[in-house]
């Protein structure tokens, strides 16, 4: 029964943290796929910690493809949650991977652009030093590394900002603000490109239906170089608030997590290998909001 699916011609998909933004928008796109068998399943239904349920998750389904979408993602929180941070962020990620490649299920998944310092001036290569300046940071880069260890047929996709109508961002975070107050503050010194979390979703499905899988890391987010100050007001504007946002310096905004200054990230791999879209971060916010407003 394992290959049944296979044997119809079908693939699967095995989409572990699917409850989360990401998550949510593969399940949305999961209809438009009609040949794939798709198995969505939330941190309830799978700890991705415990090896031998994941194991057994893999051997039941024995998917094509697993998703990996599950992470802790507190940035702020990691640095006094270490351990946990590190257990689902990396740990976990060799745990699942190791599991894809007794089953021969080939693994995507899921990285950040706090990986970087922050420190360069130039769109962020693959192939650039890492050196994260946080815990949560640190804890993903772990498992880009655990990942391609234990699973040499990863696909490891770094993105930044990502933003969806589902879950808790900075996006659904503004819109709450500005309806609560007369003025926010917003940092205009930290520069990079926000990510639509369902423009990643249809990537991603690009990536499993494409017929060639090269396995590495790749940069995925929208186009453009904008700062958060840009991103709110951008936001303010489409949604018609009264509010006022202030730019004002990372130093005037401490956090209990360093940020990195400069997170754009270079996509000329990712759209060379598999010709993806990467559409302009206005026209995607403008997306989402809309579908907010429904």
């Amino acid at each position: 029964m394992a290959n049944f699916a296979r044997d119809m011609g079908k693939s699967k998909i095995l989409v572990t943290g699917a409850s989360g933004q990401l998550g949510i928008e593969l399940s949305v796109l999961a209809g438009l796929h009609p040949q794939v068998d798709f198995i969505f399943l939330s941190k309830k239904d799978l700890s991705i910690l415990n090896a031998g349920a994941v194991q057994q998750a893999l051997e039941n389904h024995h998917p094509d493809f697993c998703i990996n979408c599950a992470a802790y993602t507190a940035v702020d929180k990691a640095e006094t949650e270490r351990e946990l941070a590190m257990a689902i962020n990396g740990e976990a990620a060799g745990i699942l991977a190791r599991a894809c490649r007794s089953v021969q299920t080939k693994l995507i998944h899921i990285s950040t652009d706090y990986v970087f310092d922050g420190n360069s001036s130039a769109p962020l290569k693959e192939t650039d030093p890492t050196n994260p300046v946080n815990w949560y940071g640190a804890s993903k880069l772990k498992g880009e590394e655990l990942a391609l260890q234990h699973q040499p047929e990863t696909i490891i996709i770094r993105t930044s900002w990502l933003y969806s109508e589902f879950g808790n961002n900075f996006v659904k975070t503004m819109i709450r603000l500005m309806r609560e107050k007369e003025s926010i503050r917003v940092v205009h010194d930290q520069l990079g490109s926000p990510t639509y979390a369902a423009d990643l979703a249809k990537v991603i499905l690009q990536i499993t239906g494409s017929g060639k899988f090269v396995p590495g890391i790749y940069h995925y987010s929208n186009e453009g170089r904008i700062s958060w100050y840009e991103f709110a007001e951008a936001i303010r504007e489409m949604i018609h608030s009264p509010c006022r946002v202030e730019a004002i310096s990372t130093a005037e905004y401490p956090t209990a997590a360093r940020r990195p200054h400069f997170s754009l990230l270079d996509k000329e791999k990712i759209k060379r290998v598999y010709a993806v879209d990467t559409p302009d971060w206005k026209k995607s916010l403008g997306d989402c909001l809309k579908k907010i407003n429904k």
